[in-house]
Order: structure tokens, then sequence, then C-alpha cells
């Protein structure tokens, strides 16, 4: 963080590689529109590079002020997006996969639409919680302190979440 703080661009490379790949899909599965996942998470490594001098280790890994900060702008950008469909200049939505073969993973990508769906019904703070530790990787601790709450509230919101997505996938499974 020092390196990046003194604007060392292979610093910047080395947290994108380090951070990236789980840092997009925790992007990806907290917004409403995960298809703007790379235009966010490229902010977030912007954000980062900028404000490096602010990092503070005393206050957490350097994972766990990323996801802070990830955290923070997906509600800000939901946010934006909610206003936007009020005022009705929503974009398009996402267009379905009509390429040769599709079909042979038509199962898969349903099972896959029903948990996005399970999770998007969640309580917005239990759907924090699971995307940070499914899609982020997360331990329990580092959850935490990205969501600014105790250890025993972050495992409640897990327990919870793991819970209520049981609940949903196995009654979607029955005929």
């Amino acid at each position: 963080m020092q390196a990046l703080a003194a604007g060392e661009r292979r610093a910047l490379m080395r947290l994108i590689a380090l951070y990236g790949p789980g840092l997009r899909r925790y992007i990806a599965g907290a917004l409403h529109q995960p298809s703007e996942a790379e235009d966010l998470a490229q902010e977030l490594f912007l954000r980062a590079w900028r404000h490096a001098g602010r990092y503070d280790p005393a206050r957490g890994a350097v994972s766990t002020w990323l996801y802070r900060m990830a955290v923070n702008l997906c509600i800000d950008h939901n946010r934006r997006g909610r206003f936007r469909r009020f005022v009705g200049i929503e974009d398009v939505p996402e267009p379905e996969d009509d390429s040769p073969g599709a079909e042979g993973g038509l199962a898969a990508r349903q099972r896959l639409a029903q948990a996005r769906d399970a999770i998007a019904g969640l309580p917005e703070r239990q759907r924090r919680a699971i995307l940070l530790k499914a899609a982020g990787g997360l331990a329990t601790s580092e959850i935490a302190a990205a969501l600014s709450i105790s250890e025993g509230a972050a495992e409640q919101l897990l327990v919870r979440a793991r819970a209520a997505l049981r609940t949903r996938l196995d009654g979607e499974d029955r005929p």
C-alpha cells in the first residue's frame, strides 16, 4: 500500500491481480445490473489508487479496506439506479444468450438464475454479507469489518441468509 500511495503503477497491478477477481464477483452479485460490474470495479481501483494514502493498517487488512469501498460503491450505484428506474430512464435489460449450443448449459444457467433471484430477494444486509462471503471469499471477521458491524452480527447475518436461501431454493426444486 505504501508503494501504491507513492504512485507506483506496479503496486496497482499487483492489487488488481490479487483482489480483482473476488471484488468483481462481489460487485456483480451486489448490483441490480450485473453487467455494470466491470465499470464499477474499475472505479473501485481508481479510488484505491487515489486514496491509497488514507489506508490505515491498524484499522484492518487491505482486503477489508477494498471490500468496504466496494460495499459503499454498490450501495451508491444501486441507489442511483433506483432513481433512474423511478424517473423512467433505466437501461435496456440484458439480452438473452442465443448463441449456438446455448441450450447445453440451460439447466446450470437456470439454477444460477434461481440462486441470483434468491440472493436478490434477501434483506439488504443479509445479501451484502452472503455476497462478501461467497463472491469475495472473506472471513467472518473481514465481513464484520467491511460492514462495520461486530463479528457476532456478521455471523448471524450469514446464518439467516443461508437459511433463507436454503428455504427458497429447496422450495423451487419441488414440483
